[in-house]
């Protein structure tokens, strides 16, 4: 691999939707707009996103329960994301990302570079909730001058966990960006599917340590851990040779 040679508070939190539908020669699309709020009505520091989704048979396009999770995870801890740099993988619709560009993180979004329609989406949804965020398509694996360039200190991923032939490539990626920035973290919340065995494969492997495991269930308000259905969990996971000399940046606490 070369290139060039964690608080508990209260959130009163709902999702509205509304959608429209267009008809053409490709197969029809329902594009719809999805709020997810964080913190009470009655707060200062209270935030909504709105998500442009577009529901198709493509599951790049729609904000799935990890993502929720993850935002949330975000929203909770926000003070420890207020300025710093931090990178999304595999962004889709960028709930996570676009909650730490609300906060105060100098945020980079990313998906496939294969899917321009998919960036396309998340410069529309970073227009529609007021905040400048990077857009940049990065496929898993594949190394280029823009990817080698960056230096996040928080690496964010809601659902990347998801088919098992893309895991080598992911934790391939992770491990490069974490060591481009010693002391950095990645995060990343998953429906707990199988495969557990070769993630933990791949972890070793990469020299990476996961230094936090948390069901989702033990932070999301029950407003939003009412809508999930499954075993939800997210990991704080940093490279293993970080723990060894100490770096300074330490797991985000509960």
């Amino acid at each position: 691999m070369s290139c060039g040679g964690a608080i508990m508070e209260g959130d009163a939190s709902s999702t509205a939707t509304s959608s429209s539908s267009s008809t053409s020669m490709e197969p029809q699309m329902m594009t719809t707009h999805s709020q997810h709020f964080f913190g009470g009505p009655s707060r200062p520091d209270a935030l909504s996103v709105t998500i442009i989704q577009v529901m198709r048979e493509d599951y790049g396009m729609f904000t799935w329960p990890s993502s929720v999770v993850l935002a949330e995870y975000v929203w909770q801890q926000r003070a420890h994301f207020s300025g710093r740099t931090v990178i999304e993988l595999g962004a889709g619709t960028a709930l996570p990302g676009l909650v730490a560009a609300k906060v105060g993180a100098d945020v980079i979004l990313t998906d496939s570079s294969n899917r321009p329609e998919i960036l396309d989406n998340m410069r529309q949804t970073c227009d529609l909730n007021k905040v400048n965020c990077k857009i940049m398509g990065l496929t898993w694996g594949e190394w280029d001058a823009g990817f080698c360039s960056l230096n996040p200190q928080i690496v964010l991923g809601a659902d990347v966990l998801y088919d098992s032939s893309d895991f080598e490539d992911l934790f391939a990626s992770v491990t490069f960006l974490l060591r481009s920035t010693p002391g950095s973290i990645f995060i990343t919340a998953y429906h707990n599917r199988s495969g557990h065995h070769l993630v933990e494969y791949l972890m070793v492997k990469w020299g990476l340590k996961c230094v936090k495991l948390l069901d989702a269930f033990s932070f999301m308000p029950a407003s939003k851990a009412s809508t999930l259905q499954g075993n939800f969990e997210l990991i704080e996971v940093k490279l293993d040779s970080d723990l060894v000399k100490g770096h300074s940046q330490k797991p985000i606490k509960m």
